[in-house]
């Protein structure tokens, strides 16, 4: 269970009306639509034509950019004994981030969109059953959750149970027990993540405050 109360707030909700509107006037709206193929089947064609899907866009200004923090320069994890960049990559094009790279905060953000929706959205669009046709919000919410501690976490997650029973404010609770950091007798909750789980502070929106601001009723 979280340890706060999650509930819809106004920028939660203003957040996944800007991603509904970015989707009908990209035409990923349209095209989905359009199609005579199953969700899945559609969501790849989208995809193949181009078009990003809007749970990429929101996870990714919303959610990914805030809570993980821009670095436009090569930084050397001291903890991972590597380098990485812009969100936390530590591989570009394939090839391992070394000292020197730069980039703009527009090509990093590319950068991020284009991983999101081969590491993260494709797999749980793939793995998950239904997690295609949830709510905006939801998927959003569970991609951010799946590129801060794991895709493989995420598919397998009570989360993605709940979302295949189209439980989805339950769905939106169940990520908040990601919570922890450590290993052993050393995890222990951390407040960080719980702001990042849950409602976030007063710059940056929580995953489940936004996964529940976009359903259309909230207990």
């Amino acid at each position: 269970m979280p340890i706060n109360k999650i509930k819809a707030t106004g920028r939660g909700k203003a957040a996944v009306a800007a991603a509904v509107l970015a989707a009908a006037s990209s035409g990923w709206t349209a095209y989905v639509a359009s199609r005579p193929d199953p969700a899945v089947a559609a969501i790849h064609a989208a995809i193949d034509k181009g078009l990003t899907p809007p749970a990429v866009d929101l996870a990714a200004k919303v959610l990914i950019k805030p809570w993980e923090g821009l670095v436009s320069h090569a930084h050397w994890d001291t903890f991972a004994k590597k380098y990485d960049i812009c969100y936390g990559d530590t591989l570009i094009n394939g090839k391992p981030v070394t000292a020197g790279m730069s980039f703009t905060a527009e090509q990093c953000l590319a950068i991020l969109k284009v991983r999101l929706v081969r590491d993260y959205y494709l797999p749980l669009v793939d793995g998950v059953k239904d997690y295609a046709i949830a709510p905006v919000s939801v998927q959003a919410s569970m991609l951010s959750g799946a590129y801060n501690f794991g895709v493989v976490a995420a598919k397998n997650s009570s989360t993605a149970r709940f979302v295949t029973k189209h439980e989805y404010f339950t769905a939106c609770i169940a990520q908040t027990a990601f919570n922890k950091a450590g290993k052993g007798k050393n995890r222990k909750v951390v407040q960080g993540l719980v702001n990042r789980r849950e409602n976030g502070d007063a710059q940056r929106i929580g995953e489940a405050e936004l996964c529940v601001s976009g359903l259309d009723k909230v207990k």
